[in-house]
């Protein structure tokens, strides 16, 4: 266990560079499973929740060979699938919701999979239906052992189906994806995520064999192959560490540069940050944020206030609503920003509003912030992490607050950061994590 212990209220500047997206990296690592040829995986962040995923495929038997921290080989020419019954396999899974995407190639390749309750940010219902439901629809069974805690899942052989997705979920999406590309006959997706992380599943796929239509689109068309072969496949850079960079600088009023952004493939992320008063200085691939004194919320063109929301790709992404509320805080003018798909992801407020934040919780989905306009600074406190993405969004609160912050339960920020401490250290950040 760790804490950090946070001075804020100083600027920061320097440049820094975005790690390799946790959320594709999460749905890349699983594809392995799918050939017995070697799978070549670059810009692998080294964070706690790919590092578990990683020893998961280890304890299936998967070769994994390290050429450094963020590169690697896989070979799953060996697996012992009746591995998923082992009790190392339940309590590593037990650890990582993205274990769940384990299950497509397991079932794809070796016709069977175990699943035990999945680990992960507390945050709301998160259900499995999707999933089981469409493996229901390629001819998968499952059943629910209460003794074990778990889902056993087998089939004799999947085969295409027509699917039609109860809600557009990106793992749901990515785990049927995998699980369809060597079934038999030709499945059709539709309502699928199509989110740039499944985009660049779809594209690596593809590369290994795979025949992946209407890649981009709700509307997925996926032809089953026998096989697949080897490929190698760069993650993209993180677009939550991009978006939780640019809230950095301007809660702290610094010039930071971001470089190595993927412009291309941050949707409207630039824009919402802008609807808050945020410049941005796009340059080829980097994101300049030049320290400002003040930033001004934008309204609507009939004077209404601005509100701010998540919404399925090409929608702004959930995972950057935390991190909205906190710039907002010191912002002038209000905000509605209202968090529709997770009912307890802004119960992390309370902290903000024992730090001086001018916020009313209206539900469990929705705050009005009303922007102090750095007349009243935020104050350092004691806290608490409750989950990654909140977890980033307080840690910029304390740097940019007035005296000392303490923030326990840095592991959850650990699960999807990596080496958050030392990196913001360069930019100038006082910040210190205290080992217990």
């Amino acid at each position: 266990m760790s804490y950090f212990e946070i001075e804020g209220g100083a600027a920061l500047a320097g440049t820094i560079t975005p790690q390799g997206a946790k959320n594709e990296a999460l749905q890349i690592l699983c594809v392995v499973l799918l050939t017995e040829q070697p799978v070549t995986i670059h810009n692998v962040p080294n964070i706690i929740d790919v590092v578990l995923l990683i020893d998961l495929l280890r304890v299936l038997g998967v070769k994994v060979t390290e050429h450094h921290k963020n590169s690697y080989t896989f070979e799953a020419n060996n697996v012992d699938i009746n591995a998923i019954y082992s009790p190392e396999f339940f309590t590593k899974s037990g650890k990582i919701r993205g274990s769940v995407m384990l299950v497509g190639p397991l079932l794809a390749r070796f016709q069977k999979a175990f699943l035990p309750k999945p680990g992960g940010d507390k945050i709301g219902r998160r259900r499995l239906d999707t999933h089981l439901l469409g493996f229901e629809k390629l001819g998968a069974t499952f059943i629910y052992n209460e003794a074990e805690q778990g889902i056993h899942l087998s089939t004799k052989g999947l085969k295409g189906s027509y699917i039609m997705l109860d809600e557009p979920s990106v793992t749901g999406t990515a785990n049927l994806v995998m699980a369809a590309v060597l079934a038999e006959g030709t499945t059709t997706l539709y309502n699928a995520a199509c989110e740039p992380y499944l985009q660049q599943l779809c594209t690596m796929l593809n590369s290994m064999g795979a025949q992946i239509t209407g890649i981009g689109s709700n509307l997925l068309t996926i032809k089953g192959v026998a096989e697949l072969t080897g490929t190698s496949h760069t993650i993209l850079p993180d677009m939550i560490e991009i978006g939780s960079f640019i809230g950095l600088a301007a809660m702290t009023q610094s010039a930071i540069t971001i470089k190595n952004c993927g412009v291309q493939h941050l949707g409207i992320i630039p824009q919402k940050f802008e609807q808050l008063g945020i410049q941005l200085l796009i340059e080829g691939d980097d994101i300049t944020v030049p320290a400002q004194e003040t930033y001004t919320i934008q309204s609507y063109f009939d004077g209404g206030i601005l509100t701010i929301y998540d919404h399925p790709w090409p929608g702004f992404t959930p995972d950057l609503i935390s991190i909205m509320v906190v710039v907002a805080t010191q912002a002038i003018g209000s905000v509605l920003i209202h968090q529709k798909m997770f009912e307890s992801r802004l119960f992390f407020t309370d902290k903000l509003i024992d730090m001086g934040g001018q916020i009313i919780l209206c539900d469990p989905h929705r705050v009005n912030v009303i922007g102090l306009g750095r007349k009243q600074p935020l104050r350092g406190i004691t806290m608490t992490s409750p989950d990654i993405r909140a977890g980033v969004a307080l840690l910029i609160a304390a740097l940019s607050a007035q005296g000392k912050s303490t923030i326990h339960n840095i592991e959850q920020i650990d699960r999807g950061y990596e080496n958050i401490d030392v990196r913001l250290q360069a930019l100038g950040a006082s910040i210190k994590r205290v080992m217990v």
